[in-house]
């Protein structure tokens, strides 16, 4: 009998690909939007995105403040869509993320950050949506098709697409590098999947994942993809806020899952994991500095921002074998289409 190969986990194989044809095809348009922005010297950035894409622009600000020393915000869609407001946006990039570029409420922010002095780029999967169209600028994230509804290529080639353009902006040869190798290590990652951490899950219905700077970013993803493909509840915290309160309902076996970066972040989320571990959960964390947690298997990538990347590859593809253990398909999730278009 054959076994059934979702369009997900097709979707997951392909990254290493959609990344390497982003490199080749994209980075004329990225350096030629880099050159712009050296030249407008923005005072901050202000993000556009919801979902995934919100995801991709939480990384992308930690990228920018480390890499630039630019401060970075998120902007409400429903600023402009349901208040029309005006902002001050006149020293700032707006960077728009959107895989569809249709969501007419994240259209109608950008539209208006422009109308008041921002210089918008998008970030997009079609170069001629209706996002690409209210920007200045348009960097086509190059993923190719992506039919499942949860998103995997594109969060990645997302985030690829914008550390790109902070690469070119900072000219930081280190990050470039990194980048250039990615679809190499990100092939790595995805022979990843953790069968460790799907075992510890079984059926309890609820876990926390943790990340810290960088690796906040993944994981908020992860917790969205829980929900979306294994109609799991998880939360997403911070490693410095979790004992802020949401550790009072960890009890004996109670999964937690730390994605650690190899950056300065990455020695107190390892001792937030072992204190966590410490009071009977069963925690799981992408480094070996860990003495209570368990070490999950993890690809590095040569540079402290490209981590993340690597980390969030191999989790799609636990999360996908997680779901179809299940019975879940994750290729459509109950309630959910593709495109979600908000106002």
């Amino acid at each position: 009998m054959t076994q059934h190969i979702t369009r997900m986990r097709r979707e997951i194989d392909e990254i290493p690909e959609a990344v390497q044809r982003l490199l080749d095809h994209g980075a004329q348009d990225v350096a030629r939007v880099a050159a712009v922005l050296r030249l407008r010297d923005p005072s901050f950035v202000a993000t556009v995105a919801r979902g995934s894409s919100d995801h991709v622009c939480t990384y992308l600000s930690y990228a920018a403040e480390l890499l630039l020393g630019l401060p970075v915000a998120s902007l409400g869609p429903s600023v402009a869509s349901v208040y029309d407001a005006r902002l001050r946006l006149d020293r700032a990039l707006c960077l728009a993320v959107s895989q569809s570029g249709k969501s007419p409420d994240i259209v109608a922010m950008t539209r208006n950050a422009g109308r008041d002095g921002a210089l918008c780029v998008a970030l997009t999967n079609d170069a001629a949506s209706p996002l690409a169209g209210v920007s200045a600028h348009t960097i086509d994230i190059h993923a190719g098709p992506e039919l499942s509804v949860a998103a995997t290529k594109t969060f990645v080639t997302s985030a690829v697409a914008g550390l790109m353009l902070l690469a070119d902006w900072a000219e930081d040869d280190g990050l470039r590098a990194a980048l250039g190798n990615l679809p190499e290590t990100l092939a790595a990652a995805s022979r990843i999947d953790w069968p460790e951490m799907r075992v510890a899950i079984g059926a309890r219905p609820s876990l926390f994942t943790l990340g810290r700077g960088t690796s906040l970013a993944v994981s908020n993803e992860a917790a969205l993809k829980f929900k979306e493909t294994c109609q799991l509840h998880a939360e997403s915290y911070s490693s410095a806020e979790v004992l802020h309160g949401p550790v009072s309902i960890v009890e004996e076996g109670f999964p937690v899952l730390g994605f650690a970066a190899g950056d300065a972040a990455e020695a107190p989320l390892a001792e937030i994991a072992d204190q966590i571990a410490a009071k009977g959960a069963t925690v799981f964390a992408t480094t070996g500095r860990v003495t209570r947690a368990r070490v999950l298997e993890h690809v590095r990538s040569g540079h402290a921002l490209t981590d993340p990347l690597s980390l969030i590859v191999s989790f799609y593809s636990m999360v996908e074998a997680f779901a179809s253990e299940r019975g879940i398909d994750p290729d459509a999730p109950r309630h959910l289409n593709k495109v979600t278009e908000t106002v």
